[in-house]
């Protein structure tokens, strides 16, 4: 390759920082590194009302600990800069008029309700009942509406006969009818980019010469390419990666498994596990070796022996792969220090003190009175979770609903998590206490211990869902048929308790 590679991995800052989105970053730093090329860090923070500083850090931090450095990014600068899409929002104006002028963009002024009747016209014709067809004005009712300060957003134009074609390194020739591709939305009523037209314009200023993502972007790639057509700009070579899937082959979720980088860090893995575990995910050494380092992977990398079929996340077979690396790379002074790092973490024990001091009577009551913060996943049973006034089944419910409720929160904090805890009680009429009782066993082990809000707080939101996950799992959790039922409860006890919660303000 005459040109320098340079690759990309661009999250978006709106919750837990994903293992999809480390498995993608890796990838992405191996296949620069092994060319002598550059791996960019870029923070896609388009979406203003869910983006947030603290998801950020995290995963900045999540990759940094992971050893999945940046050559550049918003923490180490470069010469591509700024690398927050949010500070680059004039660009993206400029460049969504110039397709305008172009004629391969319009204004469109059609509100949520003509788009609706957009969607069930086409429907109605058996055509794709996507954002498509009428959706124009005649200029003088454009210019009009401007003047007027009207709201809207910029589209861009897209065929309605053929097909467009799309070239990938692991797939070959893609080929998707334009009668499937919507008039996608390329400036949004805030004046902020979607994500495509972002996209592209942010990998042609950044000189992106490999865009090596998930299979879900398939769909998307004929928009991007005709975006690059539309500016006359090299498209950077694509490769769409296969998605990462739990074990009963669905799409890897926080629903069924922890998917968070933190929980892992918190959970006492080895980085270089992880690592290695992602680097197996599709992917396989030349001679088949299950354990190797990011440095053998790099060494050894080769896109095109990434299989096609979805790589299974197993947390069984991650935590028999970190035992292995335990054992047999950790010297015994190795092990003391990692585990010194990781269990006498300042960050982890000083917001302990104020509930461990007073409770203790010597120093050799820390460990039995704490050990539940310092553990992975408990071990319960379901007998453990009996109540006096509940019956399993509402104990259950009780748990699954808190962790759906927990799971929605973008700001963790203690208040927060005993406000949803306590809706959730009043909507279920189950009185506070009884709520809890489950909700301790499931995060300490036992009813007996400090405020379990105050736990969770600490614990961080990561490790508090998979423990809450672990006891739903531990009961039996809920067949196919019965998750449906109680999935509809839940809604509609969120849907009374958000109402109650409106009326009060």
């Amino acid at each position: 390759m005459s040109q320098i590679v340079r690759t990309r991995i661009a999250p978006s800052p709106t919750g837990d920082p994903h293992v999809g989105t480390a498995y993608i970053a890796l990838f992405n730093m191996c296949f620069a590194k092994q060319h002598n090329g550059k791996f960019i860090l870029r923070i896609e923070d388009t979406d203003q009302a869910r983006s947030t500083a603290e998801s950020e850090q995290d995963i900045l931090s999540s990759l940094r600990w992971l050893g999945l450095d940046w050559d550049e990014g918003p923490d180490v600068g470069g010469e591509y800069g700024p690398y927050r899409q949010s500070e680059r929002k004039n660009d993206y104006r400029a460049y969504a008029e110039q397709l305008i002028e172009q004629g391969d963009a319009f204004y469109c002024f059609r509100t949520p309700e003509e788009l609706d009747v957009i969607r069930e016209e086409r429907k109605s014709a058996g055509l794709n009942p996507g954002i498509k067809g009428n959706l124009e004005l005649p200029a003088e009712d454009v210019e009009a509406r401007l003047a007027r300060g009207d709201a809207y957003v910029i589209r861009m134009k897209v065929p309605d006969e053929g097909a467009c074609v799309i070239d990938d390194m692991l797939r070959g020739k893609i080929e998707i009818d334009w009668s499937q591709v919507d008039c996608q939305i390329l400036l949004k009523s805030d004046g902020m980019p979607t994500y495509h037209l972002a996209n592209v314009v942010d990998d042609h200023l950044m000189a992106i010469t490999h865009v090596i993502r998930g299979e879900e972007w398939i769909n998307s790639a004929p928009k991007h390419k005709l975006l690059y057509q539309y500016f006359a700009w090299d498209m950077p070579t694509l490769c769409h990666m296969p998605l990462l899937r739990n074990p009963d082959k669905s799409k890897l979720s926080k629903r069924k498994n922890p998917t968070s980088i933190n929980y892992y860090e918190r959970a006492g893995f080895l980085p270089e596990t992880v690592v290695n575990y992602l680097g197996r995910m599709g992917w396989s050494m030349p001679d088949e070796r299950e354990k190797f380092s990011l440095n053998d992977m790099i060494e050894s990398f080769d896109l095109t022996r990434v299989s096609l079929g979805g790589p299974i996340f197993d947390v069984e077979k991650l935590q028999w792969l970190n035992g292995l690396w335990i054992r047999e790379n950790l010297t015994p002074e190795d092990f003391v220090a990692r585990a010194k790092k990781w269990a006498f973490n300042e960050n982890h024990l000083l917001p302990l003190v104020e509930h461990v001091q007073g409770r203790v009577e010597t120093l050799a009551d820390i460990l039995p009175l704490t050990g539940f913060m310092f553990s992975g996943m408990l071990d319960l049973k379901a007998e453990d979770f009996t109540h006096k006034k509940l019956e399993e089944s509402q104990v259950k419910r009780v748990l699954q609903f808190a962790l759906w409720r927990l799971e929605a929160q973008r700001h963790w904090n203690k208040d927060q998590i005993f406000a949803d805890i306590k809706a959730l009680a009043k909507g279920m009429e189950i009185k506070i206490g009884d709520c809890m009782q489950p909700i301790f066993i499931a995060i300490a082990g036992t009813p007996n211990s400090w405020s379990v809000v105050d736990s969770m707080t600490h614990l961080g939101p990561d490790m508090s869902r998979a423990r809450l996950r672990h006891a739903v799992n531990c009961l039996g959790g809920f067949s196919k048929k019965e998750s449906k039922r109680v999935e509809k409860e839940y809604q509609s006890l969120i849907e009374a308790i958000d109402a109650n919660l409106a009326g009060e303000n």
